[in-house]
């Protein structure tokens, strides 16, 4: 399949994968039919889907059922009016409902907005008026239920609720019966356009009210680099990407990708998180490609993985957040297995990356995409020396990647700020070592100016995750009338040392991070929390930290 829009699928050197790569995007692309489809017609018993949850219940779907369920989803949603442009909202959690519901938004060229059911009554209102949202399909929890039916009378544009159940309340429509008493589908004379919107995401809103971003139905083309060549995968591997369905994580590695190399999509459909659970999974299952954020890492390291068979595991990446050097070494100590770090953005498909021809150095996102065409610009505009830090920057005037967003929706002011001349500003800062290797420093917003030094907030949080008391942590900049600013450190404490908080393991944590680091990134003031503000993909709101001062 990936074979019809790259022009050389192996590689063996970046050098080669820079110059050679190239994708071929085909006039009016539909992912639901050019590949979706596509994989039902030449191999309808491909095992597409293997979906299981943590009471039991486990079902494959095949490429022909994905293709059934999915027409039958687009059949539905034009029984409801809904057609092209038409914007409809999925939480869906990880329910294989997902996959039907998405892929008939796509036959149809509506446009999908997945998200996650933490949403309140209030995020809900918001997102139904900003972008019209006519319908959503949803789990039926009460929870969930309630939310919606209390933001209803105030979203005007709000046609249908759907619920895929268990609950269908009073006033609601049933999805699994809509699909199944549906008409043969009918696919329409142009559901789209290359340059139609597709998928419209709201990002998590670290610093104020979450933006609209929309892709076009290119997007999953760019994300052939994601699958192919960060998550490595060939046809037939089983891959796993920790994620909720309403995060673009998912569309990284539970979707677009993952098919168009013939892999087949693992989801895990389960409840409270725990260690143990996700690591019998993996060997009973016979996982083959592993992708998750450090955090769960994190807690995988703690667990004795020796206990569990992990022979089928053959390629582990890791992104969402930035790695710490002492996850790496961990894992790969219990594994053998390095995890391959990468680098991207709602807005974007991966665009830094470790590569299978890379020896990967623990923390580093690796080397840019030959998708993109990447910089990095320091404060007075000029392109970065190595060692130097700078503002990651894409340039679009030579070509335009497949897989950047369009823009946010209804907002050109805020795409222009951000995306002008040709050149899109990420807001993340970053350094190149001599190798050419990418090392990731923090937001823009987020990096302290201390007596003339620039500190990045995650060298410093690598230096906490390296001392035993130190569960996770947070890094601020206070203002200081004589350094500008000085270095704070939010600390989340281990179990065992909750009792030691006090001046002197203070005082122990600050001379470990002086003899890790370079002694002016110690943090000069420490505060032992309970627990960090975050938003609701889970990112720290080092804004909210700063304001509580």
């Amino acid at each position: 399949m990936v074979e019809k829009y790259i022009n050389r699928q192996v590689f063996n050197s970046q050098e080669d994968f820079k110059a050679n790569f190239k994708i071929n995007v085909p006039d009016n692309f539909n992912f639901a039919y050019d590949v979706a489809d596509e994989w039902a017609a030449i191999q309808p018993d491909k095992k597409a889907l293997c979906w299981i949850n943590d009471k039991g219940e486990h079902i494959d779907f095949t490429f022909k059922e994905i293709k059934e369920q999915s027409a039958a989803a687009a059949s539905y949603f034009q029984s409801l009016g809904i057609g092209k442009g038409d914007m409809v909202m999925l939480i869906l959690k990880r329910r294989y409902q997902y996959w039907f519901a998405i892929l008939g938004l796509h036959k149809i060229g509506a446009v999908a907005i997945p998200a996650t059911h933490l949403l309140t009554t209030k995020d809900i209102i918001y997102r139904c008026n900003v972008a019209d949202i006519k319908a959503i399909v949803c789990v039926g929890e009460e929870l969930v239920i309630r939310q919606i039916d209390d933001a209803l009378p105030h979203c005007p544009t709000l046609k249908h609720l759907i619920s895929i159940g268990p609950e269908i309340p009073a006033g609601w429509l049933d999805f699994g019966k809509g699909t199944e008493e549906a008409k043969p589908f009918v696919k329409p004379e142009n559901p789209n356009g290359n340059d139609d919107i597709m998928l419209l995401y709201f990002t998590s809103g670290t610093t104020g009210q979450p933006k609209m971003v929309i892709h076009n139905f290119t997007y999953p083309l760019g994300h052939i680099i994601t699958a192919g060549y960060w998550q490595n995968l060939k046809e037939g591997d089983l891959h796993l990407t920790v994620a909720d369905t309403g995060w673009a994580k998912a569309a990284w590695g539970k979707l677009y990708g993952q098919w168009i190399m013939g892999a087949c999509i693992f989801v895990y459909d389960h409840g409270k998180f725990t260690a143990a659970d996700m690591l019998r999974v993996m060997q009973d299952y016979r996982i083959t490609s592993f992708c998750a954020p450090p955090t769960i890492y994190r807690f995988l390291i703690l667990e004795d993985i020796a206990k569990y068979d992990l022979s089928s595991l053959k390629y582990c990446e890791v992104a969402g957040e930035p790695l710490n050097p002492v996850v790496f070494e961990a894992f790969y100590k219990a594994t053998g297995i390095k995890m391959m770090e990468g680098f991207g953005q709602t807005e974007t498909t991966i665009s830094i990356a470790n590569y299978p021809w890379m020896e990967p150095k623990p923390g580093s996102m690796g080397i840019p995409s030959p998708a993109y065409d990447m910089d990095l610009l320091t404060a007075d505009g000029r392109s970065a020396e190595d060692g130097e830090m700078g503002e990651i920057i894409f340039r679009t005037d030579r070509f335009k990647p497949v897989g950047l967003f369009m823009g946010y929706y209804r907002d050109p002011e805020l795409t222009g700020q951000i995306y002008h001349d040709n050149v899109y500003y990420t807001g993340d800062i970053a350094w190149r070592d001599e190798d050419g290797y990418y090392w990731f420093v923090g937001r823009n917003d987020d990096v302290i100016k201390s007596s003339g030094y620039r500190i990045g907030p995650f060298e410093v949080e690598s230096a906490l995750m390296t001392h035993p008391a130190v569960v996770e942590c947070a890094i601020t900049g206070v203002p200081d009338e004589v350094r500008g600013q000085v270095v704070k450190a939010s600390i989340i404490l281990s179990r065992q040392y909750k009792s030691q908080a006090g001046p002197g393991l203070i005082k122990e944590i600050q001379d470990h991070v002086k003899k890790v680091t370079a002694p002016y990134k110690y943090p000069r003031i420490i505060e032992f929390v309970e627990e960090l503000p975050k938003t609701i993909s889970g990112k720290i709101r080092r804004v909210q930290i700063r304001e509580k001062r």
